[in-house]
């Protein structure tokens, strides 16, 4: 018998198909080992050692691989193909060896790409032992980050109350998410005019241009300033006749995108599918791991973990034979692609992500696949064999129209695609795919030398925009244009900034909370050097180095803990003054912005000759006046003129939003006992106002009157469902924002607006939604007393029998197939006699309470 040692169920119970009865596949269930969560783990003072400790959960099935070992002929490790599954098979085999469990049994490393019958049987023929480089890569790794974490986390905990703990990576990701924030603040926006005209030819063709030259003069973005210098260019243009100047051809190529690495498929599946990075990992996870496809269990793509984008050179001949008799020759390049990975610290040498075979496409999979899981195979499968296809020949046209006196030039761009190529199968981060680009726009066959006769001219007015915040996929992206991190690791580090509040996910996109911004301040004010982007790319360096042989591991990590121990011994004697200056330099342009020229916006509003500045509390930091204990004015760490108030930190509602210009009604908004909601007039005892409850997701401080009024007219008709033409509505109802057609309702996220939901994305999740009632189930006869039916259902638990509001499981013997009328009413029967009546208490104890509680509540009143 051969021991074969996965990581996961799943994965152990396709392998175990594959391999027959002479192997015994186990799965580890994960890591079975990890250095204890306390002080003291990784020992920098005895040459780093490292104390292990087995999770509990683990142990059952670590007694079960020790079992199987017993008389076993081979222990093979066949985790997954990166640096984590080596490290998972040496923790394996570390453990088992120090229980005596390999005492005469061979231990072998097999590594393979997919989970697929050839690929498995062809790692069992080339095994090869744990590499140690690899698993050295993993242990310096894990005590840099432990080392980092459990020694600047205390003292941030010390320094910074409120505060949850600090990460190697996670930190430098927060100062991305808040340097962003602090770029959005301080941009100021910028009015700018373009004027564009349609025209017309003698045959009737219509096109319009923009305005590039006035007076002879090159406009740039801001020359068209203010409306007076618009309407004075719309009036030279009218007063002008205009030919055709010129009109330049070009022809271009588009390539396709190799296919997916790790991150880019993190990227392209929250642009497209709209899919968290943490939930397009699970999802490929199960993908590669296996599907139940017709009684067989199969991987359907393969290990989702790499930088690579090579494909083998049968995946390159299965995709160019599907290209072939799918679209035919023309869309087939003379010799197949090959790409070369341009990431940072690219590792891993492994395939890209792709479908384990190509002949298996997404419709025929569709049966048996969840949505999301349909989702992202389709996609992986069309970037791969897209990757593949001909370029796309598109021709660019440039054509310039001129007035008579050469004083105004105007300019028509359009784009044509002249031969798809790839594009027919597949567009690079686009949600509809097939549609055609906004850029493609084809303009009319015209002349040199030809007429336009002038039918309009558009001023249209413009600001300038400010950075956009990061949404996963462009965090993810800027992450490894640095080199921070490893893309498998990238998922976990954007969960923990939400689960820490160091950061929120608004529409989509990060938003630093308040306590987000003051972690960033103390790390860049204290511990800058370990923040900063290049510094942390090059400990990567350094550690893709051991992975690759080229540095000892225990010498890198004293290289970054002399000095990192030095630093934060220096932070030892800082006092919270100093602490709080620093953040308050740092911070004091967020908090504190000028509202009104002139007006000191660190003006105490209570005590008026008090300064407004950081303080910290027992739960955090808070906004204080200088004149404390006589003046005792606070605010929570948000900016002023949010809406914020005195009172502990509390900010004042009802807060008084404006007037609705339809009814003239006040808007405003207020807090509950059940949460914020907007509310539209005053409160009397005739009238009870319309109101609206706020989604929780929603900052009541930044709700304006547009928003509030949006809220108070739902429900709002969405549109006519293109299938059933019957209308889908949006409102927000007891549990949440929903859309509703047909009497059925879908729950809207926090990343779906309820207020300016379109029709498309809402067909979309109508489709997507699961049905929420249960199955009508199998109808058994009328009960022989009342005639009712007597149903028998499968739940959650198992199969039950029903009638009316009576459910009664079935005992374990029983098939609910085989199950009869006669078999079920005495079950129903006892079950009915069994529960207590409606209304009434469950005992005589109970009763006595609730009489006990009844008489509290009278002598109160």
């Amino acid at each position: 018998m051969h021991v074969v040692v996965v990581e996961s169920p799943a994965k152990a119970k396709a392998i175990n198909k594959y391999l027959g009865s002479d192997y015994h596949v186990l799965a580890s269930y994960g890591h079975i080992r990890d250095l204890p969560a306390k002080d003291g783990s990784v020992k920098p003072d005895e040459d780093f050692a490292m104390i292990w400790e087995t999770d509990p959960k683990a142990e059952r099935h670590i007694k079960e691989i020790a079992k199987a070992l017993k008389g076993a002929e081979h222990l093979y490790l066949a985790t997954d193909p990166d640096r984590e599954g080596e490290a998972i098979s040496w923790h394996v085999q570390e453990v088992l060896r120090q229980r005596k469990a390999l005492d005469g049994v061979p231990v072998s490393r097999i590594v393979f790409n997919e989970v697929t019958r050839h690929a498995v049987l062809e790692a069992l023929h080339n095994p090869r032992e744990l590499n140690k480089e690899l698993v050295e890569a993993y242990l310096a790794r894990r005590a840099l980050d432990y080392l980092v974490g459990f020694t600047l986390s205390p003292v941030l905990w010390r320094k910074l109350p409120g505060s949850r703990s600090a990460g190697r990576v996670q930190s430098v990701a927060l100062r991305l998410i808040c340097e962003r924030e602090a770029e959005i603040e301080v941009f100021r926006r910028r009015e700018y005019w373009t004027v564009d005209a349609d025209l017309r030819s003698a045959t009737g063709a219509a096109l319009s241009a923009r305005l590039t030259h006035l007076d002879g003069e090159k406009l740039d973005k801001f020359t068209l300033a203010d409306t007076e210098a618009a309407e004075a260019a719309k009036d030279k243009i009218s007063a002008r006749h205009f030919r055709v100047a010129m009109i330049e051809r070009k022809k271009t190529r588009r390539n396709p995108q190799p296919p997916f690495t790790t991150s880019t498929l993190q990227q392209e599946a929250s642009r497209k599918l709209r899919m968290s990075a943490a939930n397009t990992m699970r999802t490929a996870q199960r993908l590669y791991e296996g599907i139940d496809i017709g009684g067989e269990t199969l991987g359907l793509i393969t290990y989702m973990r790499t930088d690579s984008v090579h494909l083998s050179n049968e995946a390159l001949a299965a995709c160019r034979r599907h290209i072939g008799a799918a679209f035919g020759a023309n869309y087939l390049p003379e010799s197949p692609r090959v790409f070369k990975t341009t990431a940072k610290n690219a590792q891993e040498a492994h395939e890209a992500i792709r479908p384990t075979d190509v002949a298996r496409k997404p419709a025929d999979m569709a049966p048996y696949l969840k949505d999301d899981q349909l989702r992202l195979y389709e996609l992986v499968w069309k970037r791969a064999v897209a990757s593949q296809m001909a370029s796309a020949a598109l021709e660019q046209v440039a054509i310039d129209i001129e007035s008579e006196d050469r004083g105004v030039v105007l300019r028509a761009t359009g784009s044509v695609v002249v031969f798809e190529g790839f594009l027919r199968l597949y567009r690079e981060g686009r949600d509809d795919v097939g549609e055609e680009d906004e850029s493609e726009r084809r303009l009319p066959p015209l002349k040199e030398g030809e007429a336009l006769e002038l039918e309009a001219v558009r001023p249209e007015r413009h600001e300038t925009q400010p950075p956009p915040r990061y949404t996963e996929a462009s965090l993810v992206k800027r992450l490894e244009e640095l080199g921070i991190g490893r893309p498998s690791t990238y998922a976990n580090i954007l969960e923990v900034l939400r689960a820490r509040k160091y950061a929120r996910m608004e529409k989509r996109r990060f938003v630093p909370e308040d306590l987000g911004r003051l972690v960033t301040a103390f790390l860049t004010s204290f511990f800058k050097r370990y923040v900063q982007y290049d510094f942390t790319a090059e400990m990567e360096d350094r550690l893709d180095a051991i992975s690759n042989g080229r540095r000892d591991w225990k010498n890198v990590l004293r290289g970054f803990w002399d000095d990192f121990i030095t630093a934060v011994d220096e932070t030892k004697d800082l006092t919270i003054r100093q602490v709080l200056d620093a953040l308050d330099e740092e911070l004091g342009p967020h908090f504190f912005p000028e509202v009104e020229p002139g007006k000191n916006p660190r003006a105490c509003p209570a005590c008026e000759n008090g300064h407004l500045g950081l303080r910290l509390g027992k739960f955090g930091a808070f906004i204080g006046c200088s004149n404390y204990p006589e003046c005792t004015y606070t605010r929570r760490l948000v900016v002023a003129g949010e809406g914020n108030g005195a009172g502990e930190g509390e900010a004042v509602f009802p807060r008084e939003l404006g007037v609705d210009p339809d009814s003239g009604e006040a808007v405003s908004v207020r807090k509950g006992p059940y949460g914020h909601y907007v509310q539209l007039g005053a409160t009397t005892k005739e009238v009870k106002p319309k109101r609206a409850s706020l989604p929780k997701w929603v900052v009541p401080e930044e709700v304006g009157l547009e928003t509030a009024l949006g809220f108070l007219s739902l429900p709002r008709e969405v549109g006519p469902h293109p299938e059933t033409g019957h209308v889908i509505t949006a409102g927000i109802g007891r549990f949440g924002p929903y859309l509703k057609h047909d009497g059925a309702y879908v729950s809207l996220g926090r990343d779906e607006d309820v207020l300016a939901i379109g029709l498309n994305r809402a067909v979309v999740l109508l489709k997507e939604a699961k049905p929420r009632h249960r199955p009508p189930g199998r109808v058994l006869g009328p009960h022989p007393k009342d005639g009712k039916p007597v149903t028998v259902h499968t739940g959650r638990y198992g199969p039950y029998v029903s009638h009316g509001r009576v459910r009664a499981s079935l005992p374990k013997d029983k098939s609910a197939d085989e199950l009869t009328l006669e078999e079920a009413a005495p079950l129903l029967a006892a079950k009915a006699a069994g529960k207590p009546a409606r209304g009434k208490p469950k005992s005589a104890a109970a009763a006595t309470s609730r009489k006990r509680r009844s008489a509290a509540r009278s002598s109160t009143d």
